[in-house]
């Protein structure tokens, strides 16, 4: 097992029984302290065994997914360098300290992912917005003026960086990478070779070829060509949640996947329904004029190995690609259930922290079911709406900059939650209530924004909390600080926010949305107490894995 991946129990044990030798001086006093507020931060998190039933597949399958682990490790690696720059220099600020090191580990670099990329190690400053994806030294006005010369400045999967005569220059990742990168493909065409799908090998060689060549489009359309594949692999720069300067930058990232075929087959049916959930939308036609593909597709997994942007801080418990916005117009996108993940969270936070803050007699409201179903749904939002704004200021992504993460999460959540009500009014959801749905999606709300108000998700629950709060669609009792949702004005509040957050995509609103997140994307008194009662209870903020081909095939 990895050092990365070793049990936060056993590093605890370890670190107690280090300090229990008679010949050893007794530590110093503002040491211990220092050893209990790295062992609190570290219980923020609770250890998942990461497995999942292989049985079922050839010997050749079982094999394919060893390499796979094999091709996404080098993606931490990667990713490391980008969210901080080197990591044995990193390792070095923790002077040896266990504690410290492996939450140094978890987070990827001295700033916690959950508490807004506080640095947790003294003296280091606050986190870069652009992370190492740029010049630490660089201004927002520098790189526009640049990139109007170089439009490759902008490129999904460069660097930037500064030359011998200090001007700003566009690295390519498989040149910065391009170590890595051979590593991942060859494992990748390895696996290509064992197969037994013929999609699956298909879009191995060619992930393989992208990932030489920084083109990615052959290799995501051949992954949206897979239908029968018993093992995925998500895997290369994928989402830009770490550039907070731009959004422009795709970090690295990997997840090894084994499909849960009936619990698949339960979902195939919904994706025929998204042309008439686009038209359904509650805004007006010019916002929801663009169709999504109709070989979009649901499918539900048990993930076996995370690597990268997916392992840091908080863990993705669903996947919604790609995200070129051609695939997607044209082809649609597949999402992903991570139904092994999803469950642990369930298990180790939703339940607890239900008991906690929901009014007890709707505490029976938030169940697995509705939470699998809200976080589906929040997957095939990202398909509906626009991609690009209807005024010539080009793709969503492009027009909000830093801002388009945080937007597109906040309406993949509130449009996902306008979808589940309409299929219900329609008949096509019967397992559970809607009711279920709104109390579950609540306490959702809770357990992400511990996320940390800095992230993407983190800055989209603050808004969609706010706004929520602002029309009554919940109350708050002061007797008991517990929450009450009122069923009639979620609904409304659901379609609002659902026509302004879609409105502002439309319009490439930069101005509105910064206002928006500036008024609402923050985390009021009342809640943080709240918020703070949760850690103080020891009601985990997230789960860390124990993972690798050992865990998973023993040995």
């Amino acid at each position: 097992m990895s050092t990365r991946n070793r049990s936060l129990v056993t590093l605890l044990l370890m670190t107690a029984v280090a300090g229990c030798g008679g010949a050893e001086p007794m530590e110093d006093p503002e040491e211990s302290a220092e050893h209990l507020r790295m062992h609190a931060l570290l219980n923020q998190y609770a250890t998942v065994r990461l497995g999942a039933d292989v049985s079922h597949l050839s010997a050749n399958d079982q094999e394919v997914v060893r390499l796979l682990i094999q091709a996404v490790e080098p993606m931490d690696d990667v990713f490391w360098h980008q969210a901080y720059g080197d990591r044995t220099a990193a390792e070095a600020l923790t002077h040896g300290d266990p504690a410290t090191l492996e939450y140094l580990r978890v987070n990827y670099g001295p700033w916690d992912r959950l508490r807004g990329d506080e640095a947790f190690i003294e003296g280091i400053g606050a986190k870069p917005a652009g992370a190492n994806l740029y010049p630490r030294d660089m201004t927002q006005e520098e790189f526009e003026t640049a990139a109007v010369a170089n439009p490759a400045l902008r490129s999904l999967y460069t660097l930037v960086r500064r030359d011998a005569a200090g001007s700003l220059i566009a690295v390519p990742y498989h040149e910065e990478f391009s170590e890595q990168h051979r590593t991942a493909a060859a494992k990748l065409r390895e696996a290509a070779e064992l197969a037994s799908d013929a999609g699956l090998a298909n879009y191995l060689r060619l992930r393989a070829d992208a990932l030489e060549s920084d083109e990615y489009q052959a290799s995501d359309i051949a992954w949206m060509d897979m239908k029968d594949n018993p093992i995925d692999v998500v895997i290369g720069p994928i989402e830009n949640y770490e550039d907070q300067l731009f959004g422009y930058k795709a970090a690295h990232e990997g997840y090894v996947l084994i499909k849960d075929q009936a619990w698949s087959e339960r979902l195939s049916r919904f994706a025929a329904l998204l042309p008439s959930l686009q038209r359904s939308l509650p805004v007006d036609a010019r916002y929801k004029a663009e169709m999504p593909g109709t070989d979009s597709d649901l499918n539900a997994y048990d993930v076996v190995y995370y690597a990268g942007d997916a392992n840091a801080g908080s863990k993705t418990i669903a996947i919604n690609l790609p995200n070129d916005e051609q695939v997607q117009l044209t082809r649609g996108t597949r999402r992903l259930q991570l139904k092994n993940a999803m469950q642990a969270k369930f298990d180790q936070i939703m339940e607890p922290l239900a008991a906690e803050l929901i009014a007890e007699d709707q505490r029976a409201n938030v169940t697995f079911d509705a939470f699998f179903g809200n976080t589906m749904f929040h997957e095939v939002a990202h398909g509906l709406g626009v991609k690009n704004t209807l005024n010539g200021r080009g793709p969503v992504r492009t027009a909000l900059r830093e801002h388009a993460s945080p937007m597109e999460e906040g309406k993949a959540d509130v449009v996902g939650l306008y979808m589940v009500t309409q299929l219900f009014e329609r008949g096509e959801l019967t397992e559970g209530t809607i009711e279920d749905h709104y109390v579950t999606f609540l306490a959702g709300i809770f357990r992400s924004v511990r996320f940390g108000a800095s992230s993407a998700h983190g800055q989209a629950n603050m808004v969609r909390f706010n706004y929520f709060a602002e029309h009554e669609a919940f109350t708050r009792d002061e007797a008991s600080d517990k929450y009450r949702v009122d069923f009639a004005a979620m609904r409304t509040a659901v379609d609002g926010l659902s026509a302004l957050i879609l409105t502002l995509q439309g319009d490439g609103d930069y101005a509105g949305v910064d206002q928006l997140m500036a008024e609402k994307g923050i985390v009021p008194a009342k809640l943080q107490a709240d918020l703070d009662r949760l850690d103080a209870l020891g009601i985990p903020r997230d789960i860390v894995f124990e993972q690798g081909v050992g865990v998973l095939f023993g040995g």
